[in-house]
């Protein structure tokens, strides 16, 4: 009878890769199943290690004899091999949980439908500059298991998906960020938004009256569900639209943070490195983080001020003849590509389009019928975007691929209009996924 704690690692992605290493490092006896094909870095990762895997398929005999299964995100709880993991009572736990047990570093998890990868960059960006030892994992850069098993930090900022924490259970977080919750990803909720809202809420699992938890004080879903998961760690609301005694709001033009009635942060909004009404959102969110770390106010003011974006996130995408393009491709659902337009000062020419998550387009009604001269369809399938700007805009256009797309965007822009790509719509129809669509993007405007 083989003693050793036997592992399975569903997905052999960045997250299960890393778990492997992790699991390995532990003593786990680890095997390493992925449906599709694994890419040649992590097949060379595996291998060098001795990790036993397959791919483009599940051996489910195999992966039924686990003790313990670490799945991707991305794969839904509908899959009939989770439902077969699930009957035979075999534990199911994302890579965070995972890798959390191996780390007594303490974490800082920011959540939320929207901002939650510009938050988390910014929050790493000024704990970095201030010094801290600190580590940046989740859904983005390298993952929290190979970190915690190559180098662990004091610190991580982790950027956490809804779907990352439907599989935790013991994780804590010690920092908990609740961004927003808008519709998106519903079809994986049955499409009921209070199931998602429920999901978010789970960030605040586990924490204790010496944690923290920043949400945002005008968020009608957020308030709604803590009304169901009263937090109760210490809480710090964030808000434009009202004055809050303590947490952080905006008063003649200025961020104010406050954790306690003596001292406060000021920052003039025109210094922040990120523009636009809900960047204000995911700086004050950084801002309350940062405070609660105690960071001196000049080191928080430099780096709120010299930030720089991510790629794909309202990125420049060039000038030619006058007319912008800008990089969006990051906007996998309508909520993204509201904020995007609203924070735009010209007429647009919107890239619209893609696998459509059950969308509803009826939000974006106003600022297109304010902003957007014509739309250009970017998808296999336009119909639902048809139906709902046909009456708003003079010219809607189906192209399919980003090269023709970018072609007629340019075609149809005046000089001092703005081309936005800013799909509202997952990328996988016809890229492999967001980043290779503004990659796409990106090189047709330089062959134009």
């Amino acid at each position: 009878m083989d003693s050793k704690h036997h592992i399975v690692i569903l997905g052999a992605g960045e997250s299960g890769a890393g778990a492997a290493v992790l699991a390995l490092k532990q003593g786990f006896e680890v095997f390493v199943s992925d449906s599709g094909p694994i890419s040649p870095k992590y097949v060379k990762e595996l291998e060098d290690a001795g990790i036993e895997f397959e791919q483009q398929q599940h051996s489910e005999e195999r992966i039924l004899t686990a003790d313990e299964v670490i799945k991707s995100p991305g794969i839904p709880e509908k899959a009939p091999l989770i439902k077969k993991i699930r009957e035979k009572g075999i534990s199911i736990i994302s890579e965070i949980e995972f890798a959390s047990r191996y780390s007594n570093a303490k974490t800082i998890c920011i959540t939320g439908s929207n901002g939650k990868t510009t938050t988390t960059m910014l929050t790493y960006h000024i704990l970095k500059d201030a010094g801290l030892h600190v580590g940046l994992a989740g859904n983005i850069g390298q993952s929290y298991a190979r970190q915690v098993a190559q180098k662990d930090f004091d610190w991580y900022v982790l950027e956490i998906s809804s779907f990352m924490l439907d599989d935790m259970y013991e994780f804590k977080a010690d920092v908990a960020v609740l961004l927003n919750i808008t519709p998106d990803h519903l079809d994986r909720y049955d499409y009921k938004m209070e199931n998602y809202a429920e999901s978010k809420i789970r960030i605040i699992r586990n924490q204790s009256e010496k944690d923290v938890f920043i949400y945002c004080a005008d968020d009608p879903e957020t308030i709604n569900i803590l009304k169901r998961h009263p937090a109760v760690a210490m809480t710090y609301p964030f808000s434009i639209q009202k004055e809050v005694e303590i947490g952080a709001y905006v008063k003649d033009e200025q961020i104010i943070i406050k954790l306690d009635t003596e001292k406060e942060f000021k920052m003039t909004i025109t210094d922040l490195a990120l523009q636009g009404k809900h960047n204000i959102y995911n700086s004050m969110a950084s801002g309350i983080v940062a405070k609660v770390l105690e960071l001196r106010n000049e080191n928080v003011r430099a780096s709120m001020g010299d930030f720089k974006n991510i790629e794909h996130r309202l990125e420049d995408a060039g000038k030619i003849s006058g007319v912008n393009f800008i990089n969006d491709s990051k906007a996998t659902n309508v909520n993204s590509t509201w904020y995007a337009l609203e924070s735009m000062t010209t007429d647009v020419i919107l890239i619209l389009g893609g696998v459509d998550k059950g969308n509803d387009y009826s939000m974006l009604k106003d600022l297109v019928k304010a902003k957007v001269k014509s739309i250009v369809c970017l998808g296999k399938d336009n119909k639902r975007i048809h139906e709902a700007f046909e009456e708003y805009v003079d010219v809607i256009v189906n192209t399919f691929s980003a090269q023709d797309a970018v072609k007629m965007a340019y075609h149809l822009a005046k000089k001092g209009n703005t081309v936005l790509l800013s799909p509202a719509c997952a990328s996988f129809d016809l890229f492999k996924n967001y980043e290779d669509r503004g990659d796409q993007f990106k090189a047709a405007i330089k062959e134009l």
